[in-house]
């Protein structure tokens, strides 16, 4: 599936990106390979495979939960740029 320069600058319109011509001929034909690399995917034939079907082992090896020493506040908190009741004090992020 060839991608048009149009919808190339209305993908990087979305992505509020600014794209040179050069950009945009590169990106073109890179995402384009992408989505005929997707569309060849759909060629395979998977009918007999289950789709719960996964190439991990049927379980997977975990470690068991143990409780260990947990740090205490202070020592949370000492590498801390600001600090306020026992929390990390952060700039406002909406003003």
């Amino acid at each position: 599936m060839k991608l048009t320069l149009a919808e190339v600058e209305h993908i990087a319109s979305l992505a509020r990106l600014s794209l040179t011509d050069e950009e945009k001929e590169q990106y073109r034909n890179q995402l384009s390979a992408i989505l005929e690399y997707a569309a060849s995917l759909q060629t395979v034939d998977t009918s007999g495979i289950p789709p719960t079907s996964s190439v991990l082992p049927e379980h997977a090896a975990l470690r068991e939960d143990v409780i260990g020493k947990s740090l205490s506040v202070d020592e949370i908190l000492a590498n801390a740029p600001a600090k306020e009741k026992d929390q990390f004090r952060v700039p406002p992020v909406l003003e």
